[in-house]
């Protein structure tokens, strides 16, 4: 009796030491070849799709800056979120590589960085996305999202590197 208790206490311990773990002080120094300013021009076959999209990607470190501006050829009535069929949305949040598969996940924001209140206009609450990305050159990455079947190429608007902040 005595043996089982000590090893489920051994083993309790072990749990208890490599499952819990402080959250970092500082920020962790991201993918280097990612750091900067990244803007997708225009996506194949835009003018004869209804809806696309345009992104404006920012990496720090860790960290990501998305804006999505939308254009669509549907018509949304009065609806004043829409702007007549453009529309920009803003999302900020960290990043993780593995492999080839980039994983962003944040919340909705305003422009300036803000959360973004729920039941406002357009999407609130969690931003995540995975996407695989193709270096097509120094300054061309090729991102393919997992949930959608377009991918897109982004030119390096600004090149930067990263500073850790702390926490």
């Amino acid at each position: 009796m005595k043996k089982a208790f000590a090893f489920y206490l051994l083993a309790l311990t072990y749990l208890l030491q490599t499952a819990c773990r402080f959250n970092p002080d500082m920020q962790t120094p991201g993918e280097g070849y990612l750091q900067g300013e990244w803007q997708q021009d225009s996506v194949t076959m835009q003018k004869q799709l209804v809806t696309y999209s345009l992104y404006n990607l920012k990496f720090n470190c860790d960290s990501f800056f998305v804006s999505i501006k939308t254009f669509s050829k549907v018509n949304n009535g009065s609806d004043s979120c829409t702007k007549g069929g453009n529309w920009t949305e803003y999302a900020k949040g960290v990043y993780e590589q593995r492999n080839d598969t980039l994983h962003v996940r944040g919340l909705f924001c305003n422009a300036n960085y803000t959360y973004k209140d729920p039941g406002g206009c357009l999407r609130s609450g969690v931003y995540e996305e995975r996407f695989k990305i193709t270096k097509k050159g120094d300054s061309v990455l090729q991102f393919s999202p997992t949930s959608n079947v377009i991918s897109f190429n982004t030119r390096l608007i600004e090149r930067s590197s990263c500073n850790p902040k702390p926490l």
